[in-house]
């Protein structure tokens, strides 16, 4: 770049980055004092960012509550919700806004070069001429505010923010994770909760916001980001001309200092709430937690995480086995976070005893002790450290763009030391310094002096606390009726006319003038064709294979396919049990330690997985696959090969130790995944009464396999036998040649130059015909072998009657609201335009009624091809109101009218979520997915057609739609025990949610 065009600002360093091929360079603007870092490289899908170093003093939630708000209306834009605007009508591969404890970033990413400059351009003014000093109602919309009806009402508090916290303070984990931030560092900021308590979010007021922003959010607090291929001279002179030559420079007091080392151990007790039923034993947590020096070492953070993964992560990491070993917890966790100034390294055993604390203490000194002098295990860092840098070359971030995940990665030292941003970027030379050091002492020295010498350390104890949600209620209940008794009539007047002001804001549409001022894209702008599948089908050895030929840089994507649709539904949970054993055993040759050393140190990993691919010939057809994926590099491909086929055919199910530390294991990550998911859990289960897939999903993924493994786990002892020998029934039913097909995503020649390896492992695997049978009553081994490419085979399952609804209880304060329904069983058909509707609700109407007015957190729904249909809201504070907003879509769809721009806005963002770029991975699994499901590229295009071609009457001809999936009347509420105990008349049963 040449830079004498730029006068504006001052080069301070150039760094080509091999690692990630991209030319780098650090800037500064002189006027403004703002920091700027380009990564120029030729990848299309383009990033910007623009982050503040944001210090909160306390738990407001302050630093939260501004990122959220600089969103809602600015000087250039001066709409309610432009970033709503944008997601309705942007091409953008990433949107959104994140709060840290020390950061807050604004990033977006697009394709398309005009896109990505409209969206620069919104997200510029929000940050640096929002509209909150011209409306009140932004802070108490999306912060906090009382609500008031009438001034004989109950006085509460709502907010976005405000009901986002109490969401997350409802879950342990989230609970656990900040008082441990909390515990480290009380005298810095990370010892206040940047998102906010929701105990002192209404502690904040309008003037306190407005000074925080005025404080942090200037250009001379400024970290810019542009990221890919792009006229890099052109967007910094845009920069500087729009905005950055409009500031000078300031001092700005945004300095993040360190915390005094501890001079001994804290030890600190919390509490988390629990219901009242629920057990006090084997329900505590257990941490020990130390500082590790500053994220500005590079290489004593990588080396960290390495150390995370051998000594506890790992299966068979030696901290974790001597913990279970002792029956101090039923599940042994660990985390390493260098994304904040002071790393911290934690070992958790969760589901333990507050009388556990001293022998949990005790274990890890000793075990720690015992691996520095005996040494640790060698092939467990080197697993540790392949795995890290298979990740790293693969860069391979799923639905994230690269270059945004590189973006958030480089603070780690650019916010601590804004000379060094290109530390977390260049990482190959580290790694291998890191491998090098393996037989050196250095890994047993880092022990020695930061977990066994270094007394920066807190132990942390979190103990259930029955009804501590009702307590808390009762408290806010008390809290706000002497407020409302304290208020004169003319200050309960002054609410009530608050409150209305508010809703009338919300109320009131944005002018058409203010519309037509946010920059869009035109229809023309919009690719016509859609994205063809890549699918070629191709025999070894009468083995059916799928090869997706695409370039994939070396690394060949497999997945092993088993055919396990005929399994009856009683047996499905168990699927999910040899899902979680298969890998984590031992086999004929290895142990399961060993296994996975060999793993890590040799692939990208080997996972077992379940699929169901639901078939659109019709509502209840679907096909299910047991499926073991493996990632590795082409030269790699018989060594996965070899160790799926000891994975599935040599694993050994005896051990009842191991068995149940896996079954104790599995039963406290569903239920952390669905406790921190209860959207996702209401929205499964919900459908999962009346469709054969969710019935599927929920067996082994969902509520009910959660309360399957928990009854495993509980009468182990008396059902240990029964399950091995059921775990064994499968695996010698399931893995057989007849039952299998192979999905391979690599190019064409290196394809070519494997076909043998994987004609190889045909060959190995047994033929089980004459054992397919189930039990008595299903069909023959005769008609499976006939039926075996029957893709339309149903899983036998029985429909609950329409109006099935079940609320699960829980101690948080929030509610997950599910309806569903199918409309092919109505005699609808998919069409194009559902896709459109789905912007539509997530973006206007969900949106505006659930969480603008109603201040839920999100907002989601779901319209898939064989007709299963969802609305589902997250971190809700209502129950019967929500439910009563999704009956009233079909008289909002008959109604709806809407400019040509406006459908043309809703045109683009759905096309923007069919046109995200794909990894080679994702383009294979979504061509599998398609061949499997029976969807062709006639379908996608036709699809694609009927969005470009909707308009208004389209959205409008789906109301009887909705209205006949509405009518089924399927409901699943997950949430507070209170709430759900106020609405008995709207469940059929009543339960608690999984614990």
């Amino acid at each position: 770049m040449d830079f004498e065009h730029l006068p504006q600002y001052e080069l301070l360093q150039h760094h080509p980055i091999s690692d990630i091929r991209s030319e780098g360079y650090l800037l500064r603007h002189k006027k403004s004092g703002a920091r700027i870092l380009l990564l120029a490289n030729d990848d299309n899908n383009k990033v910007f960012n623009i982050a503040f170093r944001t210090i909160p003093k306390d738990s407001t939630g302050v630093a939260h509550i501004t990122e959220h708000t600089v969103l809602c209306g600015s000087r250039e834009f001066p709409l309610k919700d432009p970033f709503v605007e944008l997601v309705k009508g942007s091409l953008n591969t990433f949107l959104n806004a994140m709060t840290y404890p020390d950061k807050t970033m604004y990033p977006v990413a697009s394709c398309n070069d005009q896109d990505f400059k409209n969206l620069m351009h919104v997200y510029l003014d929000a940050v640096f001429y929002p509209n909150i000093y011209q409306h009140e109602e932004i802070f108490r919309q999306e912060g906090w505010h009382y609500e008031l009806e009438s001034a004989d009402g109950e006085l509460t508090y709502n907010g976005v923010v405000y009901n986002e916290m109490k969401g997350a303070f409802s879950s342990p984990e989230d609970v656990l994770e900040r008082e441990i931030m909390n515990s480290l560092f009380p005298d810095t900021i990370y010892g206040v909760e940047s998102g906010g308590d929701p105990v002192y979010i209404p502690d904040l007021t309008f003037e306190a916001f407005l000074d925080f922003h005025r404080t942090y959010y200037h250009p001379s607090n400024s970290y810019i980001y542009l990221y890919g291929n792009m006229d890099m001279e052109e967007r910094l002179q845009w920069l500087d001309q729009h905005y950055l030559s409009h500031f000078d420079v300031i001092p700005v007091d945004s300095e993040i200092a360190l915390q005094k080392p501890f001079e001994q151990p804290h030890r600190i007790s919390c509490t988390y709430p629990v219901s009242e039923e629920e057990e006090l034993q084997d329900n505590t947590y257990l941490t020990w937690n130390a500082a590790i020096g500053t994220s500005l070492d590079v290489e004593l953070c990588n080396a960290f995480a390495i150390l995370e993964y051998a000594l506890v992560s790992a299966q068979g990491a030696v901290l974790k086995e001597a913990l279970l070993a002792e029956h101090i917890g039923k599940d042994i966790m660990s985390s390493y976070d260098s994304g904040t100034l002071q790393p911290v390294f934690s070992i958790i055993a969760k589901n333990a005893n507050g009388e556990d604390l001293d022998r949990f203490l005790q274990v890890i000194r000793e075990t720690l002790e015992k691996t520095v002098k005996e040494g640790i295990d060698r092939k467990a860092l080197l697993a540790g450290i392949n795995m890290m840098e298979f990740r790293y070359r693969e860069a391979d971030y799923g639905s994230y763009p690269k270059g945004l995940i590189y973006g958030i990665d480089l603070f780690d030292s650019w916010l601590y030391d804004e000379k060094r941003p290109f530390d977390y970027l260049e990482q190959l030379d580290v790694y291998k310094t890191l491998r090098e050091k393996v037989e050196t002492g250095y890994y047993e020295e880092l022990i020695r002096t930061w977990l066994l010498d270094n007394p920066h350390v807190s132990v942390l104890t979190a103990e259930p606390d029955p009804g501590k949600t009702r307590r808390e209620d009762e408290r806010l209940a008390k809290l706000l009726a002497e407020k409302k008794a304290g208020l004169t009539e003319e200050e309960k007047e002054t609410l009530v006319k608050n409150t209305h002001a508010l809703r009338a804001y919300q109320d009131t549409p944005d002018s058409e003038e203010n519309l037509k001022k946010l920059p869009m894209l035109s229809r023309e702008d919009i690719g016509k064709e859609a994205l063809p599948f890549v699918n070629r089908e191709v025999t070894i050895l009468d083995t059916p294979v799928l090869l997706h030929d695409l370039y994939t840089n070396g690394i060949a994507y497999l997945e092993c396919l088993f055919d396990c649709t005929d399994i009856p539904l009683e047996k499905v949970p168990y699927l999910g049990v040899l899902k979680a054993v298969l890998g984590m055993v031992d086999t004929e040759q290895y142990s399961y330690r060993d296994l996975n050393n060999e793993i890590g140190g040799n692939t990208g990993g080997i996972v077992p997985g379940l699929t169901v691919f639901p078939i659109v010939s019709g509502p209840d057809n679907m096909k299910t696959c047991f499926g073991i994926q493996a990632k590795v590099l082409y030269d790699k491909l018989p060594f996965a090969m070899n160790m799926i086929h000891e994975i599935l055919f040599c694993s050994r199910i005896e051990d009842d130790r191991r068995l149940y530390d896996i079954l104790a294991r599995l039963q406290s990550r569903l239920s952390m995944q669905l406790n921190a998911s209860g959207h996702s859990a209401a929205a499964v289960r919900s459908l999962s009464y009346h469709s054969p897939v969710h019935a599927f999903n929920d067996a082994v993924s969902g509520i009910r396999f959660c309360r399957f493994v928990e009854d495993l786990t509980l009468r182990f002892e008396e059902t240990k036998e029964d399950l091995k020998e059921e775990l064994r029934e499968l695996a010698s039913k399931l893995f057989s040649k007849e039952r299998l097909m192979l999905s391979v995503t690599m190019d064409g020649d290196g394809f070519e130059a494997q076909k043998d390896c994987l004609a190889g492992f045909i060959r190995r695997c047994p033929s089980y015909l004459k054992t397919l049978e189930w039990e008595a009553g299903t069909e023959s081994a005769a008609d499976r072998e006939n039926d075996l490419s029957d893709t339309e085979a149903e899983l036998p399952f029985r429909s609950l009657p329409e109006g099935f609804s079940e609320g699960f209880t829980t101690p948080g304060q929030v509610q997950y609201v599910a309806r569903s329904g199918n409309f092919c069983r109505e005699g609808y058909s998919y069409t194009g335009a559902l896709r459109i509707l789905k912007v539509i609700m997530g973006y206007e109407y969900l949106w505006m009624n659930i969480r603008v007015k109603g201040g839920a957190y999100g907002c989601m729904s779901s319209f898939g091809r064989t007709g299963n249909t969802y609305f589902v809201s997250y971190r809700d504070p209502h129950l019967k109101k929500t439910n009563r907003i999704y009956e009233g879509i079909p008289e909002y769809l008959e109604q709806f009218t809407v400019t040509d721009r406006d459908m043309t806005k809703y045109i683009i963002g759905t096309v923007s979520d069919l046109d995200l770029p794909l990894t080679p991975q994702a383009a294979g699994s979504r061509s599998l997915h398609a061949y499997v499901s029976g969807i062709t590229d006639e379908m996608v295009q036709r699809e694609r057609d009927e969005i470009l071609q909707a308009d208004q009457q389209s959205i409008r001809a789906l109301a009887p739609l909705v209205r006949s999936v509405l009518s089924q009347n399927y409901l699943c509420v997950v949430g507070n025990e209170d709430k759900i105990a106020k609405e008995p008349d709207m469940f059929k049963t009543i339960e608690k949610f999984v614990v």
